[in-house]
């Protein structure tokens, strides 16, 4: 039983992004379950099943071929769409555009790169080039996908530097913003 209920029956769509490292899946899947909504985050891996592909074919194709990346983003909003949910990706707090309360987390490249070290393991330097890089591909592949800056997060509901904070209190600062919008009620 969740500890929240979304008040009047009404749908509730939370938005949250932020880039690789910041705690999106893991704060994304704690506020889900808070509220006992759906959780979003459909990925490659899914696409894979649904395509009778193996993960490492899809990705390879979407090396040069956008419908694939056009196609989980897509299908993540029309999940969304159906239902009150929790949207965990990169781009949840631009492609959501429904979304009642968006989110973004924020971490230093050094706090992110030590959570991908803690979590993956491997070399700290190694793991900061990689993050480096890979932030670079996906801001190019963003803006030429859908001309999203995703540097530009002003707009967001909230922005939470997560460097300092745990998972808990992060959950409990949106928790708390939804209350005071009035948006859910304590069971």
């Amino acid at each position: 039983m969740s500890e929240y209920k979304i008040k009047d029956g009404k749908k509730l769509r939370i938005a949250v992004s932020g880039k690789s490292g910041c705690g999106n899946t893991t704060v994304s899947t704690m506020l889900s379950e808070r509220l006992g909504v759906n959780l979003i985050n459909y990925t490659f891996r899914q696409l894979a099943e649904e395509k009778g592909m193996t993960l490492q074919e899809v990705i390879e194709n979407a090396k040069n071929d956008d419908s694939y990346d056009i196609a989980v983003d897509t299908h993540q909003v029309e999940l969304a769409m159906k239902d009150s949910c929790v949207l965990g990706s990169r781009l949840a707090i631009w492609m959501l555009k429904d979304a009642d309360v968006k989110v973004y987390l924020i971490a230093s490249d050094d706090t992110r790169a030590k959570r991908i070290l803690n979590r993956e393991g491997g070399d700290l330097e190694k793991i900061k080039e990689f993050t480096a890089f890979r932030d670079s591909q996906d801001s190019a592949r963003y803006m030429k996908l859908y001309g999203i800056d995703n540097s530009e997060f002003e707009f967001a509901d909230l922005k939470i530097d997560t460097a300092t904070r745990t998972p808990e209190v992060i959950v409990d600062m949106v928790l708390d913003y939804l209350l005071s919008r009035g948006l859910v009620e304590r069971a």
